[in-house]
């Protein structure tokens, strides 16, 4: 090689140059009327998106992604891959998506694994029965035979939400946690029954089934009643406290709520043909525009965290959900195409641009309206830059499937029926305690006694002395007295043990019956900000990710940044009024004068 020395300084330059300005080269240049340019990008944008996926590989577990990402997202990004495989037909990650999609369903198919029953919520599961929807309706690949199919999968996860729908607080409406001792128990926000909602929209639409259609207008009537949607501005809010019995609002808006009661709305409007539905999803499109912001107001923004720094792990994919479901509508209801295109056009160039980060030079960020990378990577990040990319390829895509029009993935109205209604985690059916095991608690505790007595004599002897073992104990620091108080209060302590863990086993067949693995996994779950790493994710077996505090834990509410925060409010809400001039939304207030603000720094 040459001597470096000994080349021309013009010539080192410029090669230095090149190297720095080489990075910048990689930004891509979307042409959203080319399919070529799109499916180009698409492909790249997609393999640094599975690049963050580690399920398929040896030792891991399929359908999780590892910290700090929930397990809901896993089921988010697997949605996404089906979207890849619909728009550009490739196929390479069909194997993985449907590995993970399968793997997770838990013992009744429905999406309520066991090992996730310390942060699994409404919404959670919903994201996965939405995943396995989209699977069905695009005619993606079916399972084997002995598998369970996406249609039947999308039944059974609402059919265990429908089982949930709460009347005694707030008249109805689903609660965000799923268990009765995670936090978020009490609050019910909308993007649990935007989930619900969607979800019970489509299967509408592709079984034909009248009772879904029911409950997609009920759940829509209960979101107009409690005002989670503003029927002003038509902001569809975050959700509210079931103490407070839905009367005060939690006033902030993120895009994947008004997205997936957009998504709903167009479902029923395909479903019923009706002027009312039209109407609806109208005024939601129209209301969803507060994300878009902008010198020209056409760029998706998360107005609510992103020009304050405050988005989370969680909300870094938000964008991704309303750029997908934006795009999904236009099948669904083709007048909105002309309205919604130019903003996925807009945003897609926008966000192709910024996609010059990470080692290779093509990672995407969070903020697309400032034409240049925030420095943050992360799947969030991937998985909106790709929805909003492939979204300019739905107008020469199929439309979805039914039942009566070409879909073939097999259904089962009768899913999830052994977890209909069930509010605590199933655990271990252990047999009644009976005499033998009595006696045999009684032998290890004397066994475990006996050995502690044994063990306390051998350590008060001395090996270097010529006196025997009972000289040794009379003449040793402790008096004969002494020994004997002392090892009356070990036996006395181990008996006392053994006494706690009798009792203990005796009733918990009796605790189980009442109360499931209740009073475990509440020192478990307070006790969240412990553990060795803050792991978000655990073992294949018993996933030990820990979740952030309820809503109405003013006392925990500034825990780890890197903890899902409640129900994705910004840190510091309600007690720090500088944030974005945050305000509470009463009932007898006008919600829609109380939340709106400049378009530079909105009170959402």
């Amino acid at each position: 090689m040459e001597n470096p020395s000994r080349v021309p300084l013009l010539v080192r330059v410029a090669t230095a140059l090149l190297l720095a300005t080489s990075q910048l080269a990689t930004a891509y240049d979307l042409n959203p009327d080319s399919r070529e340019s799109i499916t180009s990008i698409s492909k790249q944008m997609a393999e640094d998106l599975v690049a963050f996926y580690k399920g398929n590989e040896p030792g891991q577990t399929p359908g999780l992604l590892p910290d700090p990402y929930y397990w809901w997202e896993a089921g988010a990004m697997m949605g996404t891959l089906i979207d890849y495989w619909y728009y550009t037909g490739d196929d390479a990650y069909n194997n993985i998506t449907q590995q993970a999609l399968l793997f997770q369903v838990g013992d009744t198919n429905d999406y309520m694994p066991r090992n996730q029953t310390r942060t699994e919520g409404n919404d959670d599961q919903g994201f996965w029965g939405l995943s396995v929807m989209s699977a069905a309706e695009y005619n993606f690949p079916n399972p084997p035979a002995d598998k369970p199919q996406w249609l039947a999968l999308a039944q059974a996860v609402f059919n265990t939400q429908a089982s949930r729908w709460d009347t005694e607080y707030c008249q109805g409406g689903l609660r965000w946690q799923i268990f009765t001792w995670n936090n978020g128990f009490d609050y019910k926000n909308s993007i649990s029954q935007a989930c619900f909602f969607a979800l019970g929209a489509r299967l509408a639409l592709y079984t034909g089934n009248q009772t879904y259609a029911d409950w997609a207008e009920k759940t829509w009537n209960w979101m107009i009643g409690v005002k989670f949607i503003n029927t002003t501005n038509w902001y569809v809010y975050d959700g509210a406290d079931v103490e407070t019995n839905c009367t005060v609002l939690t006033p902030y808006q993120f895009t994947y709520n008004a997205g997936g009661m957009i998504l709903g709305a167009a479902a029923m409007y395909n479903y019923t043909e009706s002027q009312v539905w039209k109407d609806r999803l109208d005024n939601l499109i129209t209301g969803s525009k507060v994300f878009f912001t902008g010198p020209k107001s056409n760029i998706m923004a998360e107005v609510a965290c992103e020009s304050v720094g405050t988005c989370n792990v969680d909300e870094h994919s938000f964008k991704a959900y309303l750029s997908r479901w934006l795009a999904n509508i236009t099948k669904w209801a083709p007048h909105t195409y002309n309205t919604v295109m130019p903003y996925l056009r807009a945003s897609s160039i926008a966000a192709a641009k910024q996609c010059v980060g990470g080692k290779n030079g093509r990672m995407c960020g969070l903020i697309w309206s400032n034409n240049s990378y925030d420095g943050t990577t992360g799947v969030g990040q991937q998985m909106a830059a790709l929805e909003v990319t492939m979204a300019n390829l739905i107008g020469n895509s199929s439309a979805p499937l039914t039942a009566d029009r070409g879909g073939t993935s097999q259904g089962d109205p009768g899913g999830g029926g052994d977890d209909l209604g069930r509010d605590q985690p199933n655990g271990p059916d252990y047999a009644p305690i009976n005499g033998g095991d009595r006696f045999g608690a009684a032998i290890l505790t004397i066994l475990v006694i006996a050995s502690v007595i044994g063990t306390m004599g051998f350590l008060f002897l001395d090996e270097t002395s010529g006196q025997g073992p009972v000289a040794q104990l009379k003449g040793c620091y402790f008096s004969a007295k002494g020994f004997y108080y002392s090892a009356s209060a070990a036996i006395t302590t181990f008996a006392a043990g053994g006494g706690i863990a009798a009792a203990a086993a005796a009733g918990r067949k009796r605790g189980e019956k009442e109360k499931g693995v209740v009073i475990k996994e509440k020192v478990v779950t307070k006790s969240r900000d412990s553990g060795s790493n803050g792991s978000l994710q655990g073992s294949s077996s018993n996933n030990t990710s820990t979740e952030a505090p309820l809503v109405i834990n003013q006392s925990a509410r500034h825990s780890r940044a890197s903890q899902r925060r409640s129900s994705n409010m910004p840190i510091g809400w309600p007690q720090n009024p500088s944030l974005r001039n945050s305000v509470v939304v009463a009932e007898s207030s006008s919600a829609g004068a109380s939340t709106e603000g400049s378009s530079s720094n909105r009170r959402l």
